[in-house]
């Protein structure tokens, strides 16, 4: 399971989709499934709209967080087409309800689509308000039983003590402990999807997706980013 941010999708403008960007992450993503891989991927949509922020500004937060579920769904369309432009089977599933544009979200039948070699693209999150993207790719992934997730970051290359944008000393974590990223507040996802991978034992790998070849290092079994789970 690969679990792509709008913030990706932006790449380095300010607002929106670049057409770049989306082009380079669906060629790595079909890189990745040329190994053989079931490759499933869950979409943000940070980079159109944010229900916590559109809340702050008076709006009501499942009403915002239907339109955020929207803005994923622009993503996924946009992948898509890239994917397909690239020759790559792929199906979009969306947990609301689009007929026109979008499969519904039927588990067997991502799981058949997977069989087959198929990217599967989840949008529109849960379906449900005041559940993020980061919950929607732990629970899609533990559906489908992927054997790890893949949390796809725009320029920074693993979990650090602190954020390295700002501090030049933050230290960058190899590996990690589940209860050791909840405890210590770290950045890597909202702390109900890290702890659904937690009581799962579902592995993360944190990583920049922007570095060259990195989806297919990790499936070929390398060491990249940081890897996080639990105590052996």
């Amino acid at each position: 399971m690969l679990k792509i941010s709008g913030e990706s999708l932006k790449g380095d403008t300010p607002f929106g989709i670049d057409t770049t960007a989306v082009t380079y992450l669906a060629s790595q993503i079909g890189e990745a499934a040329k190994l053989g891989v079931e490759i499933a991927v869950v979409m943000g949509g940070g980079n159109i709209w944010r229900g916590e922020a559109a809340e702050s500004r008076g709006m009501d937060r499942a009403t915002a967080d239907y339109a955020g579920m929207l803005a994923t769904m622009i993503n996924a369309l946009a992948l898509q087409d890239s994917l397909e432009q690239l020759g790559v089977d792929v199906r979009t599933q969306s947990a609301l309800q689009m007929q026109a544009i979008a499969e519904p979200y039927i588990r067997r039948r991502a799981i058949r689509h997977l069989e087959k070699q198929r990217v599967v693209l989840f949008a529109a999150g849960t379906g449900n308000p005041y559940m993020t993207t980061d919950t929607a790719s732990a629970l899609r992934a533990l559906e489908i039983s992927a054997d790890v997730l893949l949390m796809a970051k725009n320029n920074v290359d693993g979990v650090y003590d602190s954020d390295p944008n700002t501090n030049p000393s933050a230290v960058r974590f190899g590996n990690l402990d589940y209860m050791d990223a909840l405890n210590k507040r770290l950045a890597v996802m909202d702390s109900t999807a890290l702890s659904l991978c937690m009581d799962n034992r579902l592995p993360i790998v944190v990583f920049n997706v922007f570095e060259p070849g990195t989806i297919g290092n990790i499936l070929n079994g390398q060491t990249v980013g940081t890897l996080i789970s639990g105590r052996d």
